[in-house]
């Protein structure tokens, strides 16, 4: 049984950083491309970043420049350092499998920005 368990956020000013991180267990991890995704609210949840097994890094156009995405496969963890954040990238935020596994949604990890 796959299990995605994220953590790390938290409420920020806006400017401000936060580091997401997910643990996953139950898969092959080194195998999958990785994925955050984010559901702000009234929204649909969408994707911002993959990592590729190989470690390419693709980044939607809202994050570019100002997430990075990254791996630990020893760890079976994928990390997403956040910077320069805006009111607009408040939201849940969810790990998973790229494209997702649809029954291995974690409780994701919520994400405020606040001044």
């Amino acid at each position: 049984q796959v299990q995605l368990v994220e953590s790390g956020g938290g409420l920020v000013q806006p400017g401000g950083s936060l580091r997401l991180s997910c643990a996953a267990s139950g898969i092959k991890f080194s195998i999958y491309t990785m994925g955050w995704f984010r559901q702000a609210p009234g929204k649909q949840r969408e994707w911002v970043a993959r990592i590729t097994r190989a470690g390419f890094l693709v980044y939607a156009d809202s994050v570019k420049g100002r997430f990075t995405v990254s791996r630990d496969n020893a760890k079976n963890t994928v990390n997403l350092q956040m910077n320069s954040l805006s009111l607009e990238d408040t939201a849940l935020y969810y790990c998973n499998t790229y494209p997702p596994i649809t029954t291995a949604w974690g409780q994701g990890t919520q994400v405020t920005v606040s001044s």
